[in-house]
């Protein structure tokens, strides 16, 4: 009894000893991957043992090839516990950072949808408290001069027809990130999609003395949705000639390529700051010129860009921005029919 309890002291000094410089070791590798930490377990593991046996073995006067078979022995074990260790060390390092990115995306798309509201909100209360007012006021008779009603019945009109579009955004948007968007995939012309998203847009533009131009660079066909393609087209025009100044340029553009086809949109706006660039696809952002509607109309909920994105996501697209000469250029890939 009293051997076993030496033994046992022994083997608890020499694995404490080598446990406490695992412990310093694993507190100077704190900030590095879970595979890391869970190898230097494993090794830690394996020097107690073998310290623990040559204490112990030393202690009990083993002759050098008792000592030499514990010691391969505890070597293979050590090889067989690493490489198990590595393999599911990997996995789980693997396992925390997709966990991480799904955090992480659940995060940003929380955020998104609390700006979302935000934004909803200021964008359906202003207005309705516009109408509210101008309703009461012809009610009430308040208002008598023929000028001043046609005003008012006009920016009635602007303000129901914007808040038509922002439901309708909301709606698609809706659509999308249920994922109850079914496309039916047919052949796609996209000359004529682009023809009758410009004579849609033409009254805003002319309203606005935007030019709105249609390069005859040849227009492809596409494999995909026809209303989602037309909304496409049609939100990424109402985007550029929200954002161009008086007397500028929006330009249209197609193309076909090596593994689909490319459609670009390009305008006068005067470029995107760069720390925008990543953020105009994002739901609910207009930037911060757009914190105002346009009394024209023209101005959104800042859903556009994002409903773009979706369905040219759903297509098995990419779309895409970058600043180019005097404003920017989107520029979307689509799988040619």
């Amino acid at each position: 009894m009293k051997d076993t309890l030496l033994i046992g002291l022994y083997a608890l000094a020499a694995g404490g000893v080598v446990g406490l410089a695992g412990a310093g070791v694993l507190r100077l590798l704190r900030g590095r991957s879970v595979l890391v930490h869970v190898l230097v377990l494993l090794a830690v593991t394996v020097l107690a043992v073998v310290a623990g046996v040559a204490t112990v073995a030393q202690a009990m006067f083993l002759s050098a090839h008792d000592l030499w078979v514990v010691l391969v022995t505890v070597a293979a074990s050590a090889v067989i516990s690493l490489t198990v260790g590595a393999v599911f060390g990997h996995r789980l390092a693997a396992a925390a950072v997709w966990a991480q990115a799904a955090r992480d995306r659940e995060r940003h798309l929380e955020a998104g949808r609390r700006e979302l509201v935000a934004w909803v909100s200021h964008d359906l209360r202003t207005p309705l408290a516009g109408l509210r007012a101008m309703a009461e006021a012809l009610e009430d008779g308040i208002i008598r001069d023929e000028a001043t009603v046609a005003e008012y019945h006009r920016r009635i009109r602007v303000e129901t027809d914007r808040m038509t579009r922002l439901v309708d955004d909301l709606f698609e948007l809706s659509r999308i990130n249920a994922g109850a968007l079914h496309l039916v995939p047919t052949t796609v012309p996209l000359g004529e999609v682009v023809s009758d998203a410009i004579a849609g847009v033409a009254p805003l533009a002319a309203n606005r003395g935007i030019r709105l131009v249609a390069a005859d660079t040849g227009w492809p066909l596409v494999r995909g949705g026809e209303r989602e393609v037309a909304r496409i087209v049609t939100n990424l025009l109402i985007n550029s000639v929200r954002y161009t100044p008086a007397d500028g340029t929006v330009q249209v553009a197609a193309g076909q390529e090596h593994d689909g086809v490319w459609l670009a949109v390009s305008d006068t706006c005067g470029g995107i700051p760069d720390g925008d660039l990543g953020r105009v696809f994002d739901v609910a952002f207009r930037g911060e010129r757009a914190r105002t509607p346009e009394t024209d109309g023209t101005a959104g909920g800042g859903l556009g860009l994002a409903i773009v994105r979706g369905l040219v996501e759903a297509h098995g697209g990419r779309v895409g921005v970058r600043n180019t000469g005097p404003g920017c250029r989107f520029e979307v890939h689509l799988p040619a029919a």
